[in-house]
């Protein structure tokens, strides 16, 4: 179907993609865990699988875009102890553990819908699927690689990697670690002693009293590990094995290993056929961390409300610095850079709502006119978009190709030259084949198009921020969201019921 070329993790080598069934492709991505509002972090990963789902379709792919939903504690990190962030959460701002769910879930899908992104085929939730990760649990202990321990259940990677090793599924497939290596580094962390050895992960840890979320399972009641999620649900939506596994760089390892080890034990094969990882962010060159003050929430971003933005930047100028980038190169988000980005897409746009305005009788094409260097050199330019996207999804390529056709557009549009300087066939080429990359494959559109009830549910959001921060006293916050609202043209009111009005000011 398409001479498409995606590079695959696991074997850390571009090959040529062919799905598992002709003509459909099975697409899993881990989702958020939504025990807070999204992040920056957030922005990147969601794009990158956007338009990968997105060129499949242009492909002719008829797909199944599988995105789950983490509504349930679980392990932050290979080795450290339990922690049930919502739970936590939950107690701070004095909401149900799902009432809290849901907000940040709404929240999530809200800032989703900013950048334009397709909603998933289906987006499961953890909770959803306690059923289904027990069973996977139990099918994983009855075949000897899970133990249980004071209520807990771990699984025991040494004698999976002995077992596995042999049929070319060592633990560290995907990421390369060396088991003896990891042995040797893993950090002395509370509960060590329930397991076997230091390597171990938790497929269900046994719930102590003060923990609100748990659930009942033969071991007790307990909440099950962050990996075993992924693998029952991906396992149930779209078969023992499918086409593409897609997350962050950093979910490499250990969660992607721990997938492909548990599903590996159940279903005997290695899951999904490719794996695509997108890189990390920096912000003005720093990793994002709360130790750094530079976890910007994408509210933040769009307000630009957080201390280091020197103003918002919308979602659609997010979106386009992403697509900047190749997915799998860093990218440092900085205001230097955000700006030229924000310049950017507005001379792109600027010249594609041009060249889409462009009614061209066939009577200005004709051979006086014609450029044939122009004419080839435009073609040339088109046939460059499919080709880098073929490239393993090339976006920064395609970008700089699109930027070579501007100055043409935009000869045409002030009328330097004609449009019969090209062939009417090229001419229609160009129209069509920018609207398909720039709007149906990039998501890009237009931010200026009078929708003011978009509007009103980003100050809506503001609002509710605005008067979480009073409620906990932080008057430096909620006077922040006023005062940089202010210069918008938005001008926000406290009424005497506590409630926050809002009016729109020249």
């Amino acid at each position: 179907m398409s001479s498409l070329k995606v590079y695959n993790s696991l074997t850390r080598q571009k090959e040529i993609f062919t799905s598992l069934v002709p003509g459909y492709v099975g697409m899993y991505v881990c989702g958020p865990t939504v025990s807070g509002e999204s992040h920056l972090g957030h922005a990147r990963p969601y794009i990158t699988f956007d338009v990968v789902y997105r060129y499949l379709q242009y492909l002719g792919y008829k797909i199944r875009y599988v995105r789950n939903i983490t509504d349930a504690g679980h392990f932050e990190e290979e080795g450290r102890e339990a922690e049930d962030k919502i739970s936590k959460k939950a107690v701070i701002e004095k909401l149900e553990p799902m009432e809290l769910v849901q907000k940040y879930t709404n929240l999530f899908h809200w800032a989703m819908e900013q950048f334009n992104t397709i909603a998933p085929s289906i987006e499961p939730t953890a909770t959803g699927h306690i059923v289904e990760q027990i069973v996977m649990i139990e099918k994983i202990i009855e075949d000897g690689y899970a133990y249980v321990a004071n209520g807990s259940v771990y699984f025991d990677v040494e004698k999976y990697n002995t077992d596995f090793a042999k049929k070319g599924m060592p633990y560290g497939l995907l990421s390369g670690r060396v088991l003896d290596d990891q042995l040797d580094t893993t950090r002395e962390l509370d509960n060590q002693e329930e397991k076997k050895n230091k390597s171990d992960f938790a497929l269900w840890k046994n719930a102590p009293p003060e923990h609100i979320m748990r659930w009942k399972s033969p071991w007790g009641e307990g909440f099950p590990g962050w990996h075993i999620e992924c693998s029952a649900m991906s396992t149930k939506y779209l078969g023992e094995e499918f086409d593409i596994h897609g997350g962050g760089m950093d979910l490499v390892f250990p969660h992607h290993e721990c997938e492909i080890a548990q599903s590996a034990v159940c279903n005997h094969k290695r899951m999904a056929r490719y794996w695509l990882h997108n890189n990390m962010i920096t912000i003005n060159g720093r990793k994002m961390g709360k130790s750094y003050n530079n976890v910007i929430r994408l509210s933040e971003m769009f307000s630009g409300s957080h201390p280091i933005l020197e103003q918002p930047y919308s979602p659609m100028t997010i979106r386009f610095f992403i697509l900047q980038s190749h997915y799998r190169s860093t990218l440092d988000f900085g205001n230097e850079a955000l700006q030229s980005a924000e310049k950017g897409l507005k001379r792109l746009w600027e010249a594609y709502e041009a060249l889409q305005k462009f009614r061209v009788t066939d009577t200005a094409f004709n051979e006086e006119n014609l450029d044939r260097e122009l004419d080839d050199k435009v073609q040339k330019l088109l046939a460059e978009f499919d080709t880098f996207m073929n490239d393993d999804f090339n976006t920064a390529k395609v970008l700089a190709s699109m930027f070579e056709l501007v100055p043409v557009i935009n000869s045409i549009k002030d009328k330097h030259i004609t449009a019969g300087a090209l062939t009417s066939s090229t001419f229609t080429l160009l129209q069509q084949k920018m609207k398909t990359f720039v709007e149906d494959i990039f998501g890009l559109k237009s931010e200026l198009q009078g929708d003011y009830s978009k509007l009103e549910g980003v100050i809506q959001v503001l609002i509710e921020l605005r008067k979480q921060a009073k409620a906990k006293k932080d008057y430096v916050t909620s006077d922040a969201i006023r005062k940089q609202l202010l210069p918008l043209g938005i001008a926000l009111k406290d009424e005497k019921d506590g409630n926050i009005s809002y009016s729109l000011t020249s």
